[in-house]
């Protein structure tokens, strides 16, 4: 076995309250950090530091656990600029947009689908990104939907199947058709290389009763619910989520007091996933945070990478968008950007940076993690290792 141990790291967040300063983040000042083979096997100050057979050098940067992008999109084809640049001239952003998606992912190859997701893979990488979720929805037919997933299962285990993104437009005059042909001719094709299922249940979308039947036959395949709840307007979709135990209640822009005890109350069980990045691009209102972690909400931030209402891929963007403008602290933003992300997919390997978690990491190229939010824009992370190999 090799081991490596990663010296003179000025400040080490390991997320685990047990280490370190006793915080959140349990922060680790002068710290070294050993990996062996792909996992972590031991933290801690570095002159209590075990031998090893390399060394990398820090010098004085802070490290972080990868970032754990829970909410993605990346297998499509096309390109909305068109779309991004009327919203910013003034028209708002409704789920119709995804059509013009559908259109241009159907059209493409399997190997070109795969080209512009790994593209955004690397490009998400080179950002600190160490683990991230994607999900089909651009096919919306049987064919369409399980070469989606199988395309992304070659990249990732964390495969959400998201037959139901909008109504197809081959079913326009039969939504209920499409619900069946979702939970399953479609559901049956693509299980086989999912872990998840997904609903975007919203006006314009799916309803209350469509999103039940959907994510219940999910489940009964074998994939574990998550949701689109919340974004565009008040609705059904986070209650949904909390009675159908979900990973997840992604976006969570608009809720009611009732919304939030229920989130509150199933911390342990929904993660309510807020994507800064889509309310950036649909100049829309911001998810309030402060008013989610007040009333003891697990919280999760994720890039929401998509062609439309979300084209960025940067977990550091997302990061300081959620302290400028959703009132978390760059403690909170960053613990939601890693072990929130963790949470969210229900993975105690990832998000931390102790003794048996997978070896994801990123150098900063600053003394703390807060220059995250600090320094926006400015491109910090200067090395990542993912599963022990140093990436980038």
């Amino acid at each position: 076995m090799t081991t490596t141990a990663i010296t003179n790291i000025g400040s080490l967040v390991t997320n685990d309250p047990a280490q370190g300063d006793g915080t959140p983040l349990g922060l680790i000042a002068n710290a070294t950090v050993v990996i062996e083979n792909e996992t972590i096997a031991w933290v801690g100050p570095a002159d209590k530091a075990p031998a090893t057979d390399t060394a990398f050098d820090a010098e004085g940067r802070a490290a972080i656990p990868g970032f754990v992008d829970s909410h993605s999109h990346l297998v499509f084809a096309g390109d909305r600029t068109a779309e991004f640049n009327a919203r910013m001239s003034g028209h708002s952003y409704s789920a119709g947009g995804i059509r013009t998606t559908v259109a241009a992912t159907r059209a493409a190859s399997d190997a070109a689908l795969e080209a512009n997701l790994v593209r955004h893979l690397h490009e998400a990488r080179r950002q600190g990104t160490t683990t991230f979720e994607t999900k089909s929805g651009y096919g919306l037919t049987v064919q369409d939907e399980a070469r989606a997933l199988r395309i992304a299962a070659a990249h990732t285990e964390e495969v959400t199947y998201l037959g139901a993104h909008i109504v197809s437009p081959d079913y326009a005059d039969d939504p209920a058709g499409y619900v069946d042909l979702v939970t399953g001719e479609m559901l049956e094709a693509c299980a086989p290389y999912a872990r998840w299922v997904d609903v975007f249940c919203e006006k314009g979308a799916f309803d209350g009763d469509q999103a039940r039947a959907i994510l219940t036959a999910g489940a009964a395949a074998g994939l574990i619910p998550r949701v689109h709840a919340n974004q565009l307007s008040h609705g059904p979709g986070v209650q949904l989520a909390v009675e159908l135990e979900a990973a997840s209640a992604d976006h969570c822009t608009h809720l009611t007091d009732a919304d939030v005890d229920a989130l509150a109350q199933a911390a342990g069980t929904t993660v309510a996933t807020l994507l800064p990045g889509a309310e950036f691009s649909t100049r829309a209102q911001w998810p309030d945070a402060r008013r989610l972690l007040d009333a003891g909400v697990t919280v999760a931030l994720s890039t929401d990478c998509n062609p439309g209402s979300s084209y960025t891929s940067s977990m550091p963007f997302c990061i300081a968008l959620a302290v400028r403008d959703m009132g978390m602290t760059p403690d909170e933003a960053l613990w939601s950007a890693t072990a929130g992300g963790a949470r969210a997919l229900r993975r105690a390997d990832i998000g931390v940076l102790t003794p048996g978690a997978r070896a994801d990491l990123a150098l900063l190229d600053a003394p703390s993690h807060v220059h995250l939010a600090y320094r926006p824009g400015v491109p910090l992370v200067s090395a990542v290792w993912q599963k022990g190999l140093k990436t980038a």
